[in-house]
């Protein structure tokens, strides 16, 4: 949900004309601290940060309170401890947040059999279809908003709007805790005002370069021709851009759309230059991402490698497989093989893995001789020992004795 901290909220007020906003954009209130403080309920109204409580770790999510400090995901630990030093932080629970994921998808849908899933906290619907059923988009919106807090507790923002650009903006516009509805004539009016880091795709640079010009605004940004928008940012850049900037946006809502993407990654405690320490590391979330594909029924076409260095640097390096796998030992050989054409010099401070361009594993066809035979053979044997006896009762022999604290990364983020 980014750095929004409810100061310039916007909601809808009493009636309003919502027939062409048929597109609905749901989004978990600062989800994963929400559902955190279901168990602590002493702690709300109070800046809380979800994270693992060192030094070396990062800001995995953080209540509204914590945000008005200028705390979001991402940010460094002991930064945002100077920042807020009466912050409580709370460790994270991530089979918590998969389990009440599914509970607020599992209600979108009963509303429609439109949905698309952003990751585990964000949703789009179109309920053009679910008028005679439920009623309006407001309508099916204000039922949504009440069964998500009946049901689990927890709080959504929803935005409505004639396109998905739209709807995600509003929705960020009323956290938290509100519903903004965008008709389509209200479209330009509504966000020609805003600054154009709102627009879809614009990030540090693309925004520097803009103000750079005097382009400070959706508005001015509207208003400047094609062709010089292109000069600036290439061809596809400055169309697509300017097309947003006048709402115009043609993708529609994919029911079915899951998660696209399967990773974990870890901060050390102190800066690793130690090839032996990270390759271990590789080999743990390898495994456990290949863990959680087999899980959902799932291969992945391509592997990425991420790294953050002593500096922040942070880089991802990425190798698409000849085959879709679900095997850890695949996944690790690659992403091993992407860590050591880096070289081993920089001290490492994070690194992750993940599996992306996932397929479903009923869809793919392995050739007739399967050299991964072997290694397949043995992780089902994990599997049924994990299901059996719980997770890690086996384990790749150069992981014992090595545990490590981790945090996954589950598609995009709260």
């Amino acid at each position: 949900m980014g750095k929004q901290d409810g100061r310039d909220r916007q909601v809808t007020v009493g009636p309003i004309d919502d027939s062409t906003a048929t597109i609905l954009h749901v989004d978990m209130d600062a989800f994963f601290a929400s559902v955190e403080l279901l168990d602590h309920p002493e702690l709300v109204g109070k800046p809380v940060i979800v994270g693992h409580n060192s030094s070396r770790s990062i800001v995995t999510a953080a209540t509204y309170e914590a945000r008005k400090f200028g705390i979001n995901s991402a940010l460094p630990m002991s930064i945002a401890l100077k920042r807020c030093p009466q912050a409580i932080i709370l460790e994270p629970h991530f089979d918590r947040y998969h389990h009440f994921s599914k509970q607020v998808f599992a209600i979108c849908d009963e509303l429609t059999p439109s949905v698309e899933r952003l990751g585990i906290d964000e949703a789009f619907l179109d309920v053009s279809g679910a008028g005679r059923v439920i009623g309006s988009p407001v309508q099916v919106a204000a039922l949504l908003r009440q069964r998500v807090r009946a049901e689990t507790g927890l709080v959504c923002s929803v935005g409505a709007a004639a396109t998905k650009f739209v709807a995600k903006v509003a929705s960020g516009m009323s956290k938290p805790d509100g519903l903004l509805v965008i008709p389509r004539e209200q479209t330009t009016a509504f966000l020609h005002p805003l600054p154009i880091a709102k627009l879809w795709g614009v990030g540090g640079k693309t925004e520097e370069v803009l103000r750079a010009r005097g382009i400070h605004t959706i508005g001015a940004l509207a208003a400047t021709p094609v062709d010089v928008l292109s000069r600036y940012l290439g061809d596809a850049a400055g169309t697509r851009l300017h097309d947003l900037a006048w709402g115009i946006d043609p993708r529609v809502v994919h029911a079915g759309a899951d998660e696209k993407s399967v990773g974990h990654e870890m901060t050390f405690e102190t800066d690793i230059t130690d090839p032996v320490i990270i390759h271990r590391e590789l080999l743990r979330m390898s495994s456990m991402v290949a863990v959680r594909l087999r899980k959902a029924g799932m291969r992945g076409r391509t592997v990425v490698l991420k790294l953050r260095y002593e500096d922040f640097t942070t880089i991802t390096r990425s190798r698409t497989l000849p085959e879709p796998t679900d095997l850890g030992r695949t996944i690790y050989d690659e992403v091993r093989s992407i860590y050591e054409s880096l070289g081993n010099d920089r001290p490492v401070r994070l690194v992750g893995v993940r599996a992306e361009q996932l397929l479903d594993a009923a869809d793919v066809q392995l050739g007739l001789w399967d050299e991964t035979d072997g290694w397949r053979e043995a992780e089902d044997v994990m599997d049924a020992a994990s299901a059996r006896f719980g997770r890690g009762a086996v384990t790749p022999a150069r992981l014992i004795g090595h545990a490590a604290t981790e945090r996954p990364r589950l598609g995009q983020r709260d």
